[in-house]
């Protein structure tokens, strides 16, 4: 177990190469079961989350090979089990994305409820829904059990735009007796990434990036090679970063058509940033300044289903929002306890008032103080190490290993550009 160590106040300078998407890696990663050939992966993040995601693989049966950094081949020709591990399913959310590849291509799968981040509920009936219209049968008692004689395509309307579910849907139908039409799907980018892969492998799926996908189902998938995308979530994590610091920063690897919903929110704190090719680059010269409405109204920033702005950098925000002049609401609309976290920027000093689980005013700018602080998940976790850097004086941040579940090396990448922080072990 170990800690971070931050001493505030080091605006980050230098370049940085965005990591593979972490949540495109994890159902890409799941999706290797749908054949008995070899598939290789390129730009796979070196993070917790992936390393768990592997294990289960090898649990299962499965050959995992790391050919080099960020690059592995997996061959699952002799898989032996479809009951996953539950010390390893409670570790990663991203584990139920097993359900789909098994049942597809072993008619079976049990497994313990997902981890993952405490950000509130998080409901599977979504997976439920779209895996039983496939013919699935499902029993829940402490576990869940998925058993299918014979999938067999169906229209299919989602209840919610879930990530996992349309992935799950997918997988599950690409080997499927007929066409499925999956609507109201979520069109992500590390959707996208899934159905690609699946292409490559020989799947038959149009309509990916639009909310209606049409899955031909096919008898066998062969094995491929295939390369993740950028993380879009980290890149918006170190612009929020190098704007909240008053640093400059290039990041290499950008895909410009990702940055779009991104930059109007950002914008709306007078933050701006310029590409070139893949190389993104966010100057020191920012107006940090937030942008009213017209008629001098607070504006919002909230979250939605892509191409809307991701739910996941709501909690960059925040903290980037104390550093600016002006007021802003931040709306989370999907989780109900993800904006808790709050209550730790509020005693470092920022200018926040909680309106509700979902829903923070932000009054800026806040001269933030050190600290000792807890991260809940991922992204909040992110949030604080933001925070310490901004602050006067030096804060402490205790349970990383949520951080270093979605951020690859992120201590030895902020000592790259100028960080102050350390860690620490602690018992």
């Amino acid at each position: 177990m170990h800690e971070y160590v931050i001493e505030g106040g080091y605006p980050i300078q230098g370049t940085v190469t965005a990591s593979g998407n972490k949540n495109a890696a994890l159902p890409c990663i799941a999706a290797t079961l749908m054949t008995d050939e070899p598939v290789i992966l390129h730009n796979i993040p070196e993070i917790q989350d992936t390393n768990v995601m592997f294990e289960i693989l090898k649990s299962l049966g499965a050959k995992v090979e790391k050919l080099s950094k960020h690059n592995w081949k997996v061959q699952c020709d002799n898989i032996n089990t479809t009951e996953l591990p539950s010390d390893l399913t409670k570790k990663v959310r991203g584990s139920i994305v097993f359900a789909g590849p098994l049942l597809a291509s072993k008619g079976k799968c049990e497994m313990t409820p997902p981890g993952g981040d405490v950000i509130g509920r998080r409901r599977v009936d979504t997976h439920f829904l779209a895996l039983k219209a496939l013919g699935a049968n499902i029993h829940v008692n402490g576990r869940f059990e998925f058993s299918a004689t014979k999938l067999v395509g169906a229209d299919i309307f989602l209840d919610e735009a879930s990530v996992t579910a349309t992935e799950n849907a997918v997988m599950a139908a690409a080997l499927s007796e007929g066409e499925t039409i999956l609507q109201n799907c979520a069109s992500e980018p590390h959707v996208q990434d899934v159905c690609k892969m699946l292409v490559e492998m020989g799947a038959k799926i149009t309509g990916i990036g639009s909310n209606i996908l049409r899955i031909t189902g096919v008898k066998k998938l062969h094995g491929c090679e295939f390369t993740i995308g950028p993380d879009y979530i980290e890149i918006g994590s170190y612009i929020g970063m190098a704007a909240a610091t008053k640093g400059k920063i290039t990041i290499k690897g950008v895909r410009a058509e990702e940055m779009r919903p991104l930059k109007y929110s950002f914008a709306k704190l007078g933050i701006t940033w310029s590409i070139d090719g893949d190389e993104l680059t966010v100057p020191n010269t920012q107006n940090l300044k937030v942008n009213d409405d017209l008629g001098n109204a607070i504006p919002k920033i909230d979250d939605m289903p892509w191409p809307g702005f991701p739910a996941d950098l709501t909690s960059i925000m925040t903290v980037t929002a104390t550093q600016v002049d002006g007021t802003v609401l931040i709306f989370e609309k999907m989780f109900e306890s993800r904006m808790f976290f709050v209550d730790k920027l509020i005693s470092m000093g920022a200018k926040i008032t909680l309106c509700d689980p979902h829903r923070a005013v932000v009054c800026g700018p806040s001269m933030l103080h050190g600290d000792h602080l807890v991260s809940p998940d991922i992204r909040a976790g992110m949030a604080m190490v933001i925070a310490a850097m901004c602050a006067h004086g030096t804060s402490r941040i205790s349970n990383v290993y949520q951080i270093e579940r979605g951020y690859e090396d992120l201590v030895g990448q902020l000592k790259k550009l100028g960080a102050h922080i350390e860690t620490v072990e602690i018992e």
